[in-house]
């Protein structure tokens, strides 16, 4: 069960033995679920491999409609990070907040299983639409690559069927658990990405206009539209610790962080910026889906589902991890693997349904992105930065900052949300929608 990567015997013991102490929940995550048995831990070059790949996403390829959306002007070492929330909170001066940590556990892992869920139907509905236009665009495609004009098609099968066809071959790919093993997969989708983030920007760079008549600023309903979007392209954010507990040398972490960042960060302000001064009024969800229709460009699309696919269990990795265990202790030993696999099997399908039923790419990414994103990188962080830490004579910049920082998010939370759910029941226009039908 190498492959598999979980070890049901101890997993159940450890589960039988009851609830243990921070100190000892530390030291038997250090011990034994950071490398398990006979496993070595990543290394530095494979850890910045997952970072890269579970933040290099389909979020990215929605930045230039996100910039469109907002103008042109712009002391726990092996733990997760439900239980750095609940560690933090039994360590505050606060006595109701450490009788209640527990809650930040719960709040922080719910919140986890729902942001990488949803980002994992976003890839459902990001592979299916470039699939749909490959397939169907396949007889009007050329040699000669010339801008994108809207034409209209008539569907040869619905967007839903494509995520049909996807699914069985994702349910399989998730059955995959070792890391190790994935980092195999997560080399492949960063050269995969790679290539085909070459070829756009090959093309986007060419010829660009002058973007004298494209706005400093948006409209403000749009631009609560850009803060879920753009919030969403850090998808790593639920895969920081995860990656850092299965490191040989964790200490090394923080360059690989800093270094992967920085690279993620200058890669979403040229793509965002470019796109959408290239395309202007006319950017798609997906940038993929205004490139020229020929051979050459149809192969991005290619590429990047590919990246896109094996990325899937990356992000699945995080609610798998939460949500199996609990599963797994509600059962014997003989059930265990079979309860795994079909647990497994039932989350690829839930997020197959979620992408069924709201088949919206744009205002899913900025929906998840305002729900669940904001909180779990912008408030959460912030706000436990300060309970944890004010006793300890915080200077005024860091809790302004830290207050700052919260608020931006609570506010992008509540007003993302809204505008979200007020577009999603608004008729598509050929400019918003992610339909890839009826462009050739």
């Amino acid at each position: 069960m190498s492959l598999l990567g979980r070890d049901y015997n101890s997993e159940l013991n450890s589960l039988d033995n009851g609830p243990q102490s921070p100190s000892e929940s530390s030291s038997s995550i250090t011990s034994e679920n950071v490398h398990p048995a006979g496993e070595a831990g990543l290394s530095m070059m494979q850890t910045l491999i997952h970072l890269l790949k579970c933040n290099i996403g389909t979020g990215l390829l929605g930045l230039p409609l996100a910039i469109k959306n907002a103008g042109l002007l712009l002391q726990k070492t092996f733990v997760n990070y439900g239980e750095a929330t609940m560690y933090g909170l039994e360590t505050c001066p606060n006595t109701w907040l450490r009788a209640h940590a527990v809650w930040g556990r719960y709040t922080v892992s719910f919140l986890l299983v729902i942001t990488q869920l949803g980002f994992c139907s976003v890839y459902f509905m990001f592979m299916a639409d470039n699939l749909q236009q490959m397939v169907e665009e396949a007889h009007v495609t050329s040699n000669i690559c010339q801008p994108r004009e809207i034409l209209t098609l008539t569907p040869i099968l619905d967007i839903r069927f494509y995520m049909l066809i996807i699914l069985p071959f994702l349910i399989l790919l998730v059955f995959i658990q070792n890391l190790k093993v994935l980092s195999v997969f997560s080399t492949l989708a960063n050269i995969t990405t790679l290539g085909s983030m070459a070829l756009i920007f090959e093309y986007i760079m060419q010829g660009i206009p002058y973007p004298s008549n494209l706005p400093l600023m948006a409209n403000w309903k749009t631009f609560l539209l850009f803060f879920g979007t753009a919030i969403f392209t850090f998808e790593g954010v639920g895969m920081v610790l995860p990656l850092k507990n299965q490191m040989k040398h964790p200490q090394q972490f923080s360059f690989v962080l800093y270094l992967g960042m920085s690279i993620v960060i200058i890669l979403y302000i040229l793509l965002g910026t470019l796109g959408y001064m290239k395309f202007g009024s006319d950017t798609q969800a997906s940038i993929t889906l205004n490139l020229p229709n020929c051979w050459l460009y149809q192969s991005v699309k290619l590429l990047y589902s590919i990246g896109i696919f094996f990325t899937y269990a990356l992000q699945f990795h995080v609610p798998a991890e939460i949500v199996i265990p609990f599963a797994i202790s509600q059962v014997s030993e003989s059930w265990a693997l079979f309860v795994d696999l079909s647990v497994r099997s039932a989350l690829v399908c839930l997020t197959c349904v979620s992408a069924i039923l709201i088949p919206r790419l744009d205002l899913v990414i900025s929906l998840v992105g305002s729900v669940s994103s904001s909180a779990l990188a912008l408030i959460i962080p912030a706000l436990l930065e300060i309970v944890i830490f004010y006793s300890e004579d915080m200077s005024c910049v860091t809790i302004a900052k830290d207050i700052m920082i919260s608020i931006v998010g609570l506010l992008g939370c509540i007003f993302g949300t809204y505008q979200a759910l007020y577009e999603l029941p608004q008729p598509i226009s050929h400019s918003m929608a992610n339909s890839t039908g009826v462009h050739a």
